[in-house]
């Protein structure tokens, strides 16, 4: 028990760490934000809208319609007043109201409920006799208008958001770091669940991490690019089936100096987008993720996902998505590129060149 409650705590403290959560979602907080600039949300009141909760979108949703109505209910009451159509008023027998049975509060409302929303019970009736009452259904018949569609349109809005269509595409949780086509390679996972493409898709890396210049000022959050391609190259993926991305670890990749027993004492964070356009509702949409030094495992590589089958159709086994097994994997980039000038100390022996990790079972597959 205390077991799973250490690991609990440090699970929410690595995901307070982040950046970037493995859903996409950016974990930042402003602070000392001066009123004026809060003043541009209600200026861009359109956005706000779309932007908040659906909580919030479905309590304002009532509030203005139950508002409107009561708003209005009042005005009616008003003139049924001003008439004298009010039934403590005590109207004669001749008397011509402004609407038939509207006599009170209650009955104001929902005539005005009536009016707003086109119902037409017909025991409620305008009457022609006063022409601030006519003057009033045309005002509020057009602010009706305006907030159902006001209202339409944002539900619209936020159903159709692009970040939806993102749902849908799904990165590994693990990275791995692999031998690839002679080259030591970090490889990540992507798959499209749905079968339609996503068009012009592009992936592209940050790393994140503090840094100190040569001038002593430390830089929190300092990026650096980091290029992912396919076979194909990196723009305009043919992304119809899970891919698996990869970045080259060469001297000009920032992840050259790693090794394996330094990783986890990195401090880092690798941030990776893929745009794209979906060919749909040619909405555009951006799918992120991110990869600490703990989520990457170090000599181990994806197990195969596509297969065909004796029908001649291509086949996709998710349950491999997210699972590896160990690759015989140079100690170091160093190691694996025989760089002659480095030394590298691991156990209190020095190893020079070439070094590969043990696997004792090379055919167990584990899951990420």
């Amino acid at each position: 028990m205390p077991n799973c409650f250490r690991n609990f705590l440090s699970k929410r403290r690595v995901a307070k760490n982040r950046l970037v959560t493995k859903d996409g979602h950016c974990n930042i907080e402003y602070g000392n934000v001066r009123y004026t600039s809060r003043l541009a949300y209600l200026l861009d009141f359109w956005t706000t809208f779309v932007e908040i909760r659906w909580r919030y979108i479905i309590l304002f949703f009532v509030a203005s319609f139950t508002l409107s109505w009561f708003i209005f209910g009042l005005i009616w009451y008003w003139i049924a007043l001003n008439n004298g159509d009010v039934w403590w008023q005590n109207p004669p027998a001749d008397h011509k109201p402004c609407v038939y049975n509207v006599f009170g509060l209650t009955t104001s409302f929902l005539y005005s409920l009536e009016t707003q929303m086109t119902i037409g019970y017909g025991m409620r009736v305008l009457s022609p006799y006063c022409p601030g009452a006519v003057a009033l259904l045309i005002i509020q018949s057009i602010i009706g208008l305006l907030i159902n569609c006001f209202w339409c349109g944002l539900i619209m809005a936020k159903i159709t958001l692009p970040k939806k269509r993102a749902k849908t595409i799904t990165f590994s949780r693990m990275a791995v770091i692999c031998p690839k086509n002679g080259t030591l390679c970090l490889q990540i996972r992507v798959a499209n669940l749905r079968k339609t493409l996503m068009i012009g898709s592009q992936i592209y890396g940050k790393l994140l991490k503090t840094t100190v210049t040569p001038e002593g000022e430390t830089i929190i959050l300092d990026q650096v690019n980091v290029d992912f391609i396919v076979d194909a190259g990196k723009d305009n993926l043919f992304f119809i089936c899970p891919l698996t991305l990869y970045h080259v670890i060469d001297k000009m990749s920032p992840f050259f100096n790693l090794a394996v027993d330094t990783l986890l004492q990195q401090d880092f964070e690798l941030v990776v987008f893929l745009d794209g356009t979906d060919e749909n509702t040619s909405s555009s949409c951006q799918v992120r993720t991110s990869y600490i030094p703990q989520e990457i495992k170090w000599g181990c590589r994806f197990l195969p996902i596509i297969s065909r089958s004796k029908e001649g159709k291509y086949c996709v086994d998710f349950s491999n998505f997210a699972r590896v097994e160990p690759v015989p994997t140079a100690h170091c980039a160093h190691c694996y590129y025989n760089d002659q000038g480095h030394h590298h100390l691991r156990n209190g022996v020095e190893n020079q060149g070439f070094e590969v990790i043990e696997i004792s079972d090379q055919a167990r597959a584990t899951e990420m």
